[in-house]
């Protein structure tokens, strides 16, 4: 599906089979010179049909089409290899750059989350093929363009100040265009649904406090001046700073739950997720895909990685688990 947003202005609605999230919003510029596309989808056939339908549709010429990437997850990453051309730039942060072109490896550190986080003793395998971001990733591209805070784009009327919004995921960014008064919010800000905010280290490893840096960034979008919300799924928002109170008081009550779960007991990042509430229509834990688990689990250790940071919690690795516990 296309909608028209403002004048050359477009949402291409990209299907995301077998997913909870259903679909993803990519948007595309058209400009004079150089046109712009905001995310990609999963590099899967139903992805590639759908955007195939849009180039054609929207007559798009691909060598004239700069591609932005929001972040590295597949669903927004997974078909810039197959769209880019020889003259386009592909606009990402520095985490995404590295993961495009390859230059860094996932494997060791998913094998120690998945270890450490209590996912194996849980049944899940190592194996990085059940991941729906490996198997649906995008081919290496060559080359590409880093965007730092500030960096500014232009793609015909608009002018896009590139937005460093750390929290889920290193090098998220946002896209605002002051005089339209427009967000490009990619996963940073949803309606609906929430975010899901992980850890980007083995448990034990972390040095960075994902959560806290997710607070930071809703803080800096919230300043700003927005009537139109464009996210990276679902609907699109006309209340930006109505959205994020909602979000910051669901972390708040999902750091409560977390406290809630551990009482006076010492519990792994899984065996937490196992005991919270998801937002999916499955009844038990067991039933969950090995997909789900995973992304639960992260979803946990972020909350219990943040209340490690804060001093209410304590953890330590036991016969390599990570245990965490209330001080």
């Amino acid at each position: 599906m296309i909608e028209q947003i403002r004048n050359n202005l477009y949402r291409i609605e990209i299907p995301l089979p077998q997913n909870p999230l259903k679909a993803l919003n990519s948007y595309f510029i058209r400009g004079s010179n150089r046109n712009l596309l905001i995310d990609t989808g999963f590099n899967r056939e139903e992805c590639r049909i759908a955007m195939d339908r849009a180039i054609q549709e929207l007559d798009i010429a691909l060598e004239e089409t700069d591609i932005l990437v929001t972040h590295i997850h597949a669903d927004h990453s997974g078909l810039a290899g197959y769209l880019a051309r020889p003259e386009t730039r592909i606009y990402t942060g520095g985490y995404t750059h590295k993961s495009l072109t390859q230059t860094n490896n996932l494997s060791n550190y998913h094998a120690d989350f998945i270890k450490q986080s209590g996912l194996m003793e849980m049944g899940l395998t190592q194996d990085l093929s059940f991941h729906p971001g490996y198997r649906y990733r995008s081919a290496p591209v060559s080359h590409g363009t880093v965007v730092r805070e500030g960096t500014l784009i232009q793609a015909g009327d608009f002018t896009l100040q590139c937005l460093m919004t750390t929290g889920h995921a290193p090098d998220h960014i946002c896209l605002y265009d002051q005089k339209h008064k427009i967000l490009f919010s990619g996963d940073h800000i949803l309606g609906g649904i929430t975010p899901n905010n992980t850890v980007w280290d083995s448990p034990w490893n972390i040095r960075i406090d994902y959560l806290d840096e997710y607070f930071k960034s809703l803080e800096k979008i919230q300043d700003l001046d927005i009537e139109l919300t464009l996210p990276g799924h679902r609907r699109i928002l006309t209340d930006c700073q109505g959205r994020i109170e909602e979000l910051k008081v669901h972390h708040h009550n999902r750091l409560n739950n977390v406290l809630d779960i551990l009482g006076n007991k010492s519990m792994t990042g899984a065996q937490v997720a196992s005991k919270m509430k998801w937002d999916l229509n499955i009844k038990s834990w067991e039933e969950y895909p090995p997909a789900q688990k995973l992304f639960a689990s992260g979803e946990a250790l972020s909350h219990l990685t943040h209340l490690v940071f804060k001093g209410v919690l304590a953890k330590e690795l036991r016969d390599g688990l990570v245990y965490y516990h209330i001080v």
